[in-house]
């Protein structure tokens, strides 16, 4: 099973995150508590799902997304961006730069886990999609 990604610099929000999504993510969790960690993270195998921090030291999550983003094995990971920033133009960026998901802290955990499921529902339905048509 493929792990779930949790990025933030707060250890607490960190294991809010993961109670939130125990019953949903099935594949276990790994911790990166900055942009630079996610990144190593990444490489140590598949992730399913990442959730991710704007604002963190060393690398801001923008940049960690476009990172997932620009990179072939990483495209398709749906990625939570959750964040304190509510503004508008952090959303447009998020979104622009392929967050699957824009949601603002303090988080409803059912709304976030809800969330999730649905995110990796798709990611297998195309997954499966993929595998039928020889791709």
């Amino acid at each position: 099973m493929n792990r779930t990604l949790i990025v933030d610099d707060s250890p607490t929000m960190r294991r809010m995150v993961m109670v939130s999504l125990r019953q949903v993510c099935s594949g276990g969790f790994t911790e990166a508590g900055s942009g630079l960690e996610a990144i190593e993270q990444l490489a140590l195998g598949p992730i399913a799902l990442m959730v991710l921090d704007l604002n963190m030291p060393d690398m801001h999550g923008l940049e960690v997304l476009r990172f997932v983003r620009t990179h072939q094995p990483f495209r398709g990971v749906p990625v939570i961006v959750l964040t304190t920033r509510g503004d508008e133009s952090s959303r447009a960026a998020a979104v622009a730069a392929g967050a699957s998901l824009y949601l603002t802290k303090p988080f409803v955990p059912q709304t976030l886990a809800a969330h999730a499921r649905e995110l990796l529902r798709e990611r297998l339905a195309m997954f499966d999609e993929g595998r039928s048509h020889g791709g």
